[in-house]
């Protein structure tokens, strides 16, 4: 499912998708791989952090995703609170997953003491991506969105997290705001693909929200994140226009608008 990058090879495309519209548009262009990310807590539902996204708001969010995407490798996020308490509910709800909302697999976070969790779904045939470095699930718990690993202990423990996931059977890790050399460290100490977010160029491949790089959520960008576009100034200056002509009388106009004969609109009135 994944692919280790190697001298000249393409790398892992990655984004996350929330809708249709936008899953169409990912697939269409050929991303590798779609993360219906529970980052959707905060960039669609609102919410102050991802620990509040629900399974049943997951799970309807990967369905209208599906629907988009026909070639893409589809990952869905499995939420705070959905594995943590044990492989027998981990497993039930990674199922769900793939038989409910078509995903291809699903990713959690954390690395030596979620390992078992991993195993035990890998084995019940469904394949997991591994996610390590900063967890926003955990936030409150470890100190905010810090970068993770600058340190020798942090970065051992990194390092002990990916070799883990992948003793596990994960197909792939998600790196999540690590510096760059360490990336590339684990990158190289590990046979499975690393995706990137905020990890450098020595992953094996990268993924970004998409709402962040197309420039669509204002109320925050990381600094690892590109921005391709300024949709969000760009819907805003339609909407503004939009409600101007509308208050002015300038919209519609007479070419957005349908006609009737003389003759019956004539006889109404007799």
């Amino acid at each position: 499912m994944g692919r280790k990058a190697t001298a000249g090879a393409p790398k892992i495309a990655m984004v996350t998708a929330y809708d249709y519209p936008s899953a169409l548009i990912a697939d269409r262009v050929g991303m590798d791989m779609i993360l219906v990310g529970d980052s959707l807590a905060m960039v669609v539902l609102g919410y102050d952090s991802t620990v509040s996204v629900t399974m049943e708001e997951m799970l309807h969010h990967c369905k209208a995703v599906r629907r988009g995407a026909k070639d893409s490798i589809l990952v869905g996020d499995m939420p705070f609170g959905s594995y943590q308490t044990g492989s027998e509910e981990a497993i039930r709800n990674a199922v769900r997953f793939l038989k409910e909302a078509g995903m291809d697999a699903v990713k959690l976070e954390g690395g030596v003491y979620q390992a078992e969790i991993a195993r035990a779904i890998v084995r019940s045939g469904i394949p997991v991506m591994g996610h390590i470095g900063l967890l926003p699930q955990l936030v409150s718990a470890t100190g905010g969105f810090k970068v993770q690993g600058r340190d020798e202990e942090g970065a051992r423990r990194l390092l002990e997290d990916a070799k883990a996931m992948e003793e596990a059977g994960c197909f792939a890790i998600v790196l999540e705001a690590i510096p760059d050399r360490l990336a590339t460290m684990i990158t190289n100490s590990i046979k499975i693909p690393t995706i990137g977010i905020g990890a450098g160029a020595g992953c094996d491949g990268q993924v970004l929200v998409m709402h962040d790089l197309i420039g669509l959520f204002d109320r925050f960008t990381p600094r690892f994140v590109k921005k391709y576009a300024n949709v969000y100034g760009m819907i805003e200056d339609a909407l503004t226009q939009y409600r101007d002509e509308v208050v002015n009388g300038q919209f519609p106009a007479t070419e957005h608008t349908f006609t009737i004969k003389d003759d019956v609109l004539a006889r109404l009135y007799a």
